[in-house]
């Protein structure tokens, strides 16, 4: 189970320093690169790669902490005074102290008045050593802006503080010039012996610990390469994770790049090492760390690399030599599965990766992830025809490229389809091509493929699967392990769909549960947070399935939301056991369905009347079917089980457990469950309740195996479809054509939980005829 936290349920506290290392973030813009770690509990580093005159970057303290989970945020605390922060300032490659443009703290916040406050504080002025070695004291309450001190101090108002930003710029830094630099530059600078001292030195924190469980995580560097590796761990673990974690390597912040003349931008470089020190340093302590609390990490590199830095010669293109292009904001591009500079280019990476992995001590698990011929919003223009693809083709067929797809859409010709063909095994034989260079250069690596199935098994453009699912190359044991990733079809509720795609993987693929793994997620928006409700329902499936690992997609987003997850997902994520109540006990119980209506009595004597369920939830009280002691112990025994009021089991409700008229038998045209539209495949079950023209529609989860009959336009169904009796969801295989009308008729159980955490019974009384209230509620699943 899931909930969605905020600061105020925090359930316990600690206390850090203001100023505490792992808590330091970084910001700069493409395209340079920095990453900060913590080395050590009072010092941090922070490596820099600057390509252009005006690159600058900032070590940043946030006052507010909104990148932690809400139940581990530090305090905001932004009354500075009686702080002092000290510490040891060495650096190389960028700026010294003692010059112009040299390391300012910028300091964001309000003046005396309340009005918007920045200050600009030169480092050097608080400096006791050499412009690169020196040590900085800082004392918030005589802290002043300002070049020259005392003619143009700028005295710093410390009680309302947002925001300190320590500015790093290369030494070409002018002010004026802009452009690429001779040569990319490197630099370094370390913070040590950090020391905060005075009475607001200390901000409380976050300090609860959730259950460790059997949930994985997935993470991506993207996202978080401007926090401190620490901060991510640490994050992890008081979440209740351990285990995996699978870490995307991500397509901006991982390359070195050179500035290309001709082209006006900066591209990735192959010929220069296939990590920068950025990068490399930043997953060498994250690897470290992993190793050091017990987490197996799988290192995930995709074909997508930014747009803006992508060769042009790499990419993938339309038939109108457009670029493939993602939705991202800023977008990335695609590399062509035919070039061998740009798979040579990931091999290198992947190397790079795995030799971290090994190096810190963890076995090496190395991820292809989503490699696919890009289509445009799923339907739109193919991606499959930049140079090299074309010209490769007509090498190995001798025929030239048959009239392009405008769309994917569109019905392949002969000779297309044999391109479409030709096209998903160089796909295949990409990966396979990448798998082998992976096992030649690190023997001991186990290579996983990740697969994105919504966005290639469509019913509406069947090329996709054609070019993105090459069975005879993906079949197992082509890869170690399996992860398979469907978060549209969990979005979007599409659970037929879901279940179509995943039956389709096991029988074409054949790789078993034991080697394959589930991505559950994700919740792109805060503004959506109803969506944790079916990513929790998918994670709850992937267990049910027997899938050796699950994980919910992704860190940041769970950061952002508050998500916690409780223990015991592993063997119920639902909270629901699917077992039904001894029906000679229900046979004699009393209940039946109860609504919620508020009621206000306006002066007149007029009722105001608002309904508040849209659906009953049925009350039962089973002590009337219990008839003798064997009963009660039956029901004693059950009532432990469940522990109390903490699982639903099925309950049979003998005055309604069918989908017909009463006493009738169950006809496959009994209720109408809905009408096709040539696309839909996953259709609910549910009984509709007439009386004087009004009717209630009633949601059926739990159909009574072996009960289910469907129809379609009155014809009955003998095969062709599936009932998934956890959520009565009925499931084709083919989707009905539009305007086909669906049926079904069926037996159904409640829903149901104890009522209460406690049974009071005795025998003495049960053996007078004393029979105990033992209520049962219907629960919405």
């Amino acid at each position: 189970m899931y909930w969605l936290a905020g600061e105020s349920d925090q359930t316990d506290q600690g206390f850090i320093r203001r100023f505490s290392p792992r808590f330091w973030t970084l910001n700069f813009p493409r395209p340079m690169t920095a990453s900060l770690i913590t080395t050590g509990f009072d010092s941090l580093q922070i490596d820099l790669t600057y390509y252009r005159h005006e690159d600058l970057c900032g070590l940043i303290w946030q006052t507010e902490d909104t990148l932690d989970h809400p139940f581990h945020r530090y305090q905001t605390r932004r009354d500075y005074r009686h702080t002092v922060l000290q510490f040891r300032w060495q650096s190389s490659g960028l700026r010294p102290l003692d010059g112009l443009h040299s390391p300012t703290l910028t300091i964001e916040g309000r003046d005396s008045e309340g009005g918007p406050g920045v200050w600009y504080v030169r480092l050097w002025n608080y400096a006791v050593g050499g412009p690169e070695d020196a040590v900085i004291t800082l004392d918030f309450d005589a802290l002043a802006g300002g070049f020259m001190h005392p003619a143009e101090a700028d005295p710093v108002w410390p009680q309302d503080i947002d925001r300190l930003f320590i500015s790093m710029v290369p030494p070409e830094f002018d002010g004026v010039t802009t452009g690429p630099l001779p040569s990319a530059r490197d630099s370094q600078v370390i913070l040590s012996q950090i020391t905060v001292t005075g009475p607001t030195s200390t901000l409380k924190i976050g300090d609860g610990y959730v259950s460790p469980h059997d949930l994985r995580i997935a993470n991506g560097y993207d996202d978080v390469y401007n926090q401190t590796p620490e901060r991510v761990i640490w994050n992890m673990l008081k979440a209740g994770y351990r285990g995996w974690i699978t870490h995307y390597v991500g397509m901006s912040h991982y390359f070195n790049l050179t500035w290309q003349a001709g082209t006006g931008r900066y591209v990735v470089d192959p010929a220069k090492p296939a990590l920068n020190v950025a990068a490399a340093r930043w997953h060498e302590n994250f690897l470290n760390l992993a190793r050091q609390f017990d987490f197996q990490v799988v290192l995930s590199l995709s074909y997508e690399i930014l747009a803006e830095n992508i060769p042009e010669d790499w990419q993938q293109r339309a038939h109108d030599g457009s670029p493939a292009r993602t939705g991202w904001t800023p977008p990335s591009g695609l590399i062509a599965p035919t070039n061998d500079a740009a798979l040579e280019y990931l091999r290198d990476v992947f190397l790079a990766l795995g030799q971290q992995a090994a190096d810190a001590g963890l076995e090496i698990h190395l991820q292809i992830g989503e490699p696919w011929w890009w289509i445009a919003d799923g339907v739109g223009a193919p991606h499959f025809y930049d140079d090299v693809t074309t010209a490769l083709y007509g090498v190995e067929s001798g025929q030239p490229v048959p009239a392009p797809h405008l769309l994917a859409s569109e019905t392949a010709t002969p000779d297309q389809q044999i391109y479409l063909d030709w096209l998903g095994a160089k796909l295949g034989q990409s990966t396979l091509w990448l798998r082998d260079q992976i096992r030649a250069g690190l023997p001991t690596a186990e290579v996983g493929l990740l697969f994105y199935s919504p966005q290639v098994m469509r019913q509406d453009a069947p090329m996709a699967e054609t070019v993105n699912f090459p069975v005879a190359s993906w079949a197992h044991p082509a890869f170690d392990f399996w992860q398979l990733e469907d978060y549209d079809f969990v979005l979007d509720g599409a659970w037929g769909e879901k279940t179509q795609a995943i039956d389709k993987i096991d029988q074409q693929l054949g790789y078993p549960r034991a080697s394959s793994h589930y991505f559950a997620g994700f919740n792109l928006s805060a503004s959506t947070p109803e969506n944790w409700r079916n990513i929790d329902r998918a994670i709850g499936g992937g267990f049910k399935a027997g899938f050796a690992q699950v994980f919910v997609w992704a860190y940041p987003q769970l950061q952002r939301d508050g998500v916690i997850y409780g223990t015991d997902q592993e063997q119920d994520m639902t909270g629901f056991h699917e077992i039904r109540l001894p029906v000679d006990i229900s046979f004699g119980a009393s209940g039946g369905p109860q609504f919620m209506t508020s009621i206000v009595t306006l002066a007149s004597g007029h009722e105001q009347r608002n309904r508040e369920w849209q659906e009953a939830r049925n009350l039962y009280d089973i002590g009337y079917g219990l008839r003798s002691e064997q009963d009660l112990a039956e029901v004693i025994g059950f009532f432990r089980a469940r522990a109390g009021r903490a699982y639903g089991f099925r309950y049979k409700d003998w005055l309604d457990f069918s989908s017909g008229t009463p006493g009738a038998a169950v006809s496959a045209n009994d209720q109408e469950i809905g009408t096709g539209d040539g696309a839909t495949v996953g259709f609910q079950l549910v009984k509709k309740y007439d009386s004087g023209g009004e009717h209630h529609l009633r949601t059926i989860t739990k159909p009574v195996a072996g009960t289910v009959l469907v129809a379609l336009d009155g014809i009955v169904q003998p095969a062709g479809w599936q009932v998934d009796l956890t959520t009565g969801e009925i499931i084709f295989e083919v989707a009905p054509t539009d305007g086909t009308v669906i049926t079904a008729g069926f037996e159904f159980d409640v829903p149901v939980r104890f009522a209460e955490d406690s049974l009071t019974v005795t025998q003495e009384n049960f053996r007078a005829g004393q029979l105990p209230n033992i209520s049962l509620i219907e629960v919405r699943l």
